[in-house]
């Protein structure tokens, strides 16, 4: 009797074990049921109309050019053409309610082009949205449709975003409305090839062409980000989602209210980020800051006297851990503010005042002036020409050497080309063939030595180190 009663008990508690384990792991996933009942009346489906003779703007931004084949925006879902090619094209995207009389908030490549923009409500109603403002920089666009009472989403503009939080999408991808998913914040403050003024939250959330526009909500129901970009090779999911914050998107909101267009601090410097062997050569304990490759003609940095490879290690008293930190921070700066940036110049701290310029159109950054590395004397094993002044005035260079040969050595181990124009080694600006060589005979060894050079019009930096041998 004694034996069953102990093989009962036993049986019992691996049986309330086992419920018990089973409880507790399903009470460790959370019940979005409530959060997406509350929020997908206020998310709308976006669709859009564009003729014929313009049909190619709205299936292929022109923004695709600058950016690798693997970082796709998601644009909705295009409609084939007609074989006559005369049939209108059409797309699909999402968007959310931010107010009661009818303010729709979208990304700016969902309608980019579009001659008819209708919004579609989870009630059936279909209304024609006009365009309010939209900035291409941000891919953010403000719609406005007539109608009042509207359902409207909660946002949060000082959401505490870490890495790991659950996160919740709300959208049409492939034209499938009101489609929810679910995943954790994988990353937040990315910087992505696509734009450099939006510290983009990264999540593992699926999100598929359709998506584009619609809310990345927190388990509290209120809206994070926006769904703007995808990293894929096949043009679907691939497990890394990227969102606008609601903090940039609503500041955006509001300048787009006020006067139609977005506004931008703007430093006017070309900047690179700090490796190791950039770190150990400008005598830095560990990589920080932004390097400054270039210094804009006629910027605010000129006029406060930026130079060619400055540290930029604090900007307004922000700290500057990564390059990539620093155009948000410059771009959300008010225009006309004077700033205190501290740099490092030649192994010493400074601190230089800029008041704050207006960031230029993308059309006249264009055909500014754009850097690469720099090189070395026949320790070297290059040799170099001086520059007449029709040359330097050519090629738009302040001063420096070009590179007229090639040989075995550190030179064409750290990739120097002839035709590459060499304008400062070690901190110390070159001007001549003479100036050059004097500065490579003095350069120490076993140490990482900055270079700066030009390329095809481009500068920045390169490292390189000598040996005794």
């Amino acid at each position: 009797m004694r034996t069953v009663l102990t093989v009962r008990f036993l049986w019992l508690f691996v049986l309330s074990t086992v419920i018990t384990l089973t409880t507790a792991r399903a009470g460790s996933y959370p019940d979005f049921t409530e959060l997406v009942e509350n929020t997908s009346p206020a998310v709308v489906n976006i669709s859009t109309r564009q003729e014929p003779k313009r049909r190619q703007q709205l299936q292929f931004r022109e923004f695709h050019q600058d950016l690798p084949d693997i970082f796709r925006d998601f644009f909705g879902k295009p409609f084939p053409p007609g074989k006559d090619n005369k049939t209108p094209a059409h797309s699909l995207g999402s968007g959310f309610i931010v107010s009661q009389d009818g303010y729709v908030l979208t990304n700016n490549h969902v309608i980019s082009g579009a001659d008819e923009i209708i919004v579609r409500l989870r009630d059936r109603r279909e209304l024609e949205a006009k365009v309010i403002g939209a900035d291409e920089r941000s891919d953010l666009a403000l719609l406005k449709i007539e109608a009042s009472d509207l359902p409207v989403v909660k946002v949060n503009t000082q959401a505490v975003i870490k890495p790991g939080q659950w996160v919740v999408a709300i959208g049409s991808p492939f034209g499938f409305e009101a489609s929810v998913t679910a995943g954790i914040v994988s990353a937040t403050g990315r910087n992505l090839p696509s734009e450099n003024y939006v510290p983009f939250i990264q999540t593992d959330v699926a999100i598929n062409p359709g998506n584009s526009g619609g809310p990345l909500l927190n388990l509290d129901g209120e809206v994070i980000g926006i769904n703007s970009q995808i990293y894929t090779r096949s043009g679907g999911f691939m497990g890394l989602s990227f969102a606008i914050p609601m903090d940039v998107a609503m500041d955006v909101v509001k300048q787009l209210k006020e006067k139609g267009y977005v506004s931008r601090g703007w430093l006017g410097v070309m900047i690179q980020a700090m490796n190791k062997e950039l770190a150990e050569s400008f005598d830095l304990e560990k990589p920080m800051g932004a390097l400054v490759a270039e210094v804009l003609e006629d910027s605010p940095a000129e006029k406060a006297g930026f130079e060619s490879g400055d540290i930029i290690l604090q900007f307004g008293g922000q700290e500057i851990k990564e390059s990539s930190d620093l155009p948000y921070i410059v771009g959300r700066t008010p225009v006309g503010k004077q700033v205190e940036v501290d740099i490092l110049r030649k192994g010493e701290k400074q601190t230089l005042s800029v008041m704050i310029g207006e960031l230029p159109d993308k059309r006249h950054l264009v055909d500014s002036k754009q850097s690469t590395p720099k090189a070395l004397s026949n320790r070297l094993g290059v040799t170099v020409k001086t520059l007449t002044a029709d040359e330097k005035e050519q090629h738009d260079l302040a001063h420096g050497v070009v590179v007229s040969k090639v040989l075995e050595g550190p030179g064409r181990d750290v990739g120097l080309r002839s035709g590459d124009f060499i304008t400062d080694i070690y901190n110390e600006k070159v001007d001549s063939a003479e100036s050059f060589y004097d500065v490579v005979d003095k350069l120490p060894t076993n140490k990482s030595i900055p270079m700066r050079l030009v390329r095809h019009g481009k500068p920045g930096y390169i490292t390189f180190k000598l040996t005794d041998n």
